[in-house]
């Protein structure tokens, strides 16, 4: 019992010790590990010119590190020897290796044991010319800096229309430009007149606040739901609710049309997203895997078809054949409550209060981040110029460059007179058919339409543009 000594070292295991620093002088100092190699190959095949290469700096077993062609390790290496790995071959060194080119490079990473293809990416081995010296040097890359954004006019405010009694919590513009339907607090549907903003028709119907509204493109109907749970297709031609889609079990906070079948994506406090067969009113799928509420849903005709984003952080690309998700991103730190595909490119960005983040589709590949706009962003919509809006809960509202993400404009618009400064908030924004003006439902009761300045050009508005590095791999 007594005879262990605690205060005795543990002997050391010789031929694990080798193993773990072969280890490390692999990951660690792989990508020089080739010079003392060379030299080694070099000095055991007698070449006459080779002489000392280091001169006074030998690498013998006092400094360090005594490597040989397999890398045997004989004791830890000191920090001076570490530091001397990387030194520069001398003048007598690289005469011998002048008729080496820049195709030796591969047979670099073979002498130290690592493929062609498993070079680190940020560093890249470059052969330096310096005074007639040949040098190889490990040489990080130049950063990346952002490229210049694409101009695009300042956006303002031109009209703002009144009529609801509560928060206007969801908007959308019908396929033939003409008119736009928005949902409100205030339990009530209301169709407008897009080019004079003039109310055209009230809806009632629903119970509680309606949270999502669309139009179809393929026939003519208009589907809302909203937080009592429900979900309703209007027909428009009689202005009255003709299916109602029964199934979820808590407020239904999005909804979504599939752009080439009769299909509708319902998302919901309760964790899930439905598919309905619009003309059946059949349940097609239930899409579980979300631990908290589901805030935004989005269609598209190409595989993953439907991107759901919720308060659990995460987004969820879901094949809508199989009912099944295809892939789970978790970059985001914070709940999701909106998603946009771009119109041309096979992208999309979902909005987070930590950031905005680009994707691409079909893996969920991460692009950039976009970040600046410190608040809680509930709506995203990008236009074919390539102008994406962010919108949040205390007003503002960021306008973005798509490709660079440079964020070219802020907006934070006067609430209504009578209404509180609490009262700021964007809680949809959406382009009309044309592209040319947006249309924003707001938590002062109404709803603001802005249209790009037509008299502003790039000399009276310049990009206020620094090249910068871009943080693009911060998740």
């Amino acid at each position: 019992m007594f005879v262990a000594d605690n205060a005795k070292p543990i002997p050391l295991d010789e031929e694990s010790h080798k193993v773990k620093m072969a280890v490390k002088l692999r990951t660690e100092y792989g990508s020089v590990l080739h010079m003392p190699t060379l030299k080694e190959n070099l000095r055991e095949k007698g070449d006459p010119n080779t002489g000392d290469p280091y001169g006074n700096k030998q690498y013998s077993g006092n400094q360090g590190v005594a490597l040989t062609a397999d890398t045997k390790v004989q004791r830890m290496p000191s920090e001076s020897a570490a530091q001397s790995l990387a030194v520069a071959l001398p003048a007598s060194q690289s005469r011998l290796d002048a008729n080496r080119t820049a195709a030796g490079v591969g047979d670099i990473y073979r002498h130290a044991g690592i493929s062609e293809r498993s070079q680190p990416p940020g560093m890249s081995v470059a052969m330096v010319e310096a005074g007639g010296n040949k040098n190889s040097a490990l040489m990080l890359k130049k950063a990346p800096t952002m490229p210049k954004p694409q101009w695009h006019p300042p956006w303002k405010l031109y009209r703002v229309i009144s009529g609801h009694l509560g928060w206007v919590r969801c908007i959308a513009v019908e396929p033939g430009n003409q008119w736009f339907v928005t949902g409100s607090a205030d339990r009530t549907i209301k169709i407008w007149d897009l080019a004079s903003g003039k109310l055209k028709l009230s809806l009632t119907g629903h119970i509680s606040t309606v949270r999502g509204v669309i139009v179809s493109a393929r026939s003519p109907y208009l589907f809302s739901c909203g937080e009592d749970k429900q979900v309703k297709c209007w027909d428009l031609e009689y202005n009255k609710v003709i299916r109602h889609y029964h199934g979820h079990l808590s407020a239904v906070y999005g909804l979504d049309l599939h752009p080439t079948i009769d299909v509708l994506v319902t998302c919901s406090r309760d964790s899930t997203a439905r598919i309905w067969d619009v003309r059946t009113k059949a349940s097609v799928h239930t899409l579980s895997g979300h631990t908290n509420a589901v805030a935004t849903v989005k269609c598209q005709a190409a595989e993953p078809q439907i991107i759901t984003g919720s308060h659990d952080t995460t987004i969820r690309l879901w094949d809508l054949v199989a009912g099944k998700s295809r892939v789970t991103l978790t970059n985001h730190k914070k709940s999701v409550r909106a998603v946009v595909l771009h119109p041309r490119h096979y992208t999309f960005a979902s909005g987070s209060p930590d950031n905005i983040k680009q994707w691409k589709f079909p893996d969920g590949n991460f692009i950039q981040n976009l970040s600046g706009h410190n608040a809680i962003i509930n709506t995203l919509a990008v236009n074919s110029d390539g102008v994406l809006v962010s919108g949040a809960d205390n007003g503002t509202m960021h306008l973005w460059d798509w490709r660079t993400g440079y964020n070219f404009q802020r907006v934070h618009a006067a609430v209504q007179p009578g209404s509180l400064d609490s009262e700021s908030g964007i809680f949809a924004c959406v382009f009309d058919q044309s592209e040319s003006r947006l249309l924003t439902a707001e938590a002062d009761k109404t709803i603001k339409v802005y249209k790009e300045d037509d008299t502003a050009t790039e000399e009276t508005h310049p990009v206020n543009w620094k090249p910068e590095i871009i943080k693009r791999k911060r998740f």
